[in-house]
Order: structure tokens, then sequence, then C-alpha cells
């Protein structure tokens, strides 16, 4: 069991203190990065990996160097294994085709990888994607697959979590979707 589990998401609203947050979390924390880039409307973004208090002293420390520019920094614990793959791009489906498939998009990064989280954790579904504010304005979006009974029990919890956060930007569930559909969200 792998027990670096927990993710650090750091947003922030200047590139230059991004790069500068990414050099101290890596020269004195023990965190493994996930994503460090630059996303929409000028921000920065910085996706880190790790057991709880190391990502916590991560957090601390992207507080104190961003200062001003840290537009949000949280922790999400006991992370779901398939969300690290699906950030990653790799997950892998044996075919394209699906009985439904849901895709929930949020007005943040950090609110769409803890409603993907949910999601998981609350039935059998398999998630293909989890995309990351690129080329969308800053927003996120996860695609899932499954069965249609299970996608309705999954979106309860992480539609729940998003609108209590304000960040739920819409969903919508689609019904054996086209194979086209499936294809172009790969």
């Amino acid at each position: 069991m792998n027990t670096k589990n927990t993710v650090g998401i750091i947003e922030l609203a200047s590139i230059h203190k991004g790069f500068e947050v990414q050099d101290v979390l890596l020269k004195t924390v023990n965190i493994k990065k996930i994503l460090a880039r630059t996303i929409c409307s000028g921000k920065y973004l910085i996706i880190i990996r790790g057991e709880h208090a190391d990502v916590e002293e991560g957090l601390e420390a992207a507080r104190r160097t961003g200062g001003f520019a840290i537009v949000d920094a949280l922790a999400i614990n006991n992370v779901d294994e398939r969300v690290f793959s699906a950030l990653a791009g790799s997950t892998i489906i044996e075919t394209p085709e699906a009985d439904g498939l849901l895709i929930i998009e949020t007005f943040s990064v950090a609110t769409a990888i803890k409603a993907a989280d949910y999601a998981l954790k609350e039935s059998e579904i398999s998630i293909l994607r989890i995309h990351a504010a690129m080329a969308i304005g800053g927003k996120g979006f996860m695609v899932i697959t499954g069965n249609i009974d299970s996608l309705k029990s999954s979106v309860v919890p992480a539609v729940e979590f998003l609108k209590e956060e304000g960040m739920l930007a819409g969903f919508s569930l689609i019904t054996q979707p086209h194979p086209d559909i499936l294809r172009e969200l790969l």
C-alpha cells in the first residue's frame, strides 16, 4: 500500500512566484512533483504528492514563499490511487465503449480533483481523465465511465461537495455515448 496518498494543490496568481514556490518545495520538502506549469489567465499551478505531514509542510512553505500570489493551497488526504493516473493522463481502458459517461466541470482544479476522489470512493466506476486548467480558463473537469446506476450514485457526493464550495460549473450524464465522443475524451 502506498502511504504517500496526500495531494497538495497550490494555485498562484503570479508566474514568477510559481517558479519560486516550486523551487522551494523541491529543495526543502520530501514530496513528489506531479505537475507544475503555467495555466490560463496568467496563473501557475503546482500539484504535489507525499505523506500527509510532508504535503502540509509543503503547503506552509508555499504560503510563506508565495505570499500575495497564493490563490489557493490545500491538501486532499487519502486520495484514491486512480486519481493520480487520471491526472497524469495515463489511464488505460480496454475498449472505447461505455454504458454511460459522466463529465463534471468545476471552476477550479483543486475542487475537480477532490470531487473526482469523492466520486471514485462512492461506487465502481472508471475515471478516464482529470483535465487541469490548460486551455479552459483555469477550470477543471473530469471524465468518468461505468454503468448508469454507478454513475448516478457517484455523481451525488461529487456534486454536493462542489455545490457546497460554490465551484460546480455543471455536469452531464450521457447514456451509451457515441464511440467518437469517447475517443475525443481519451
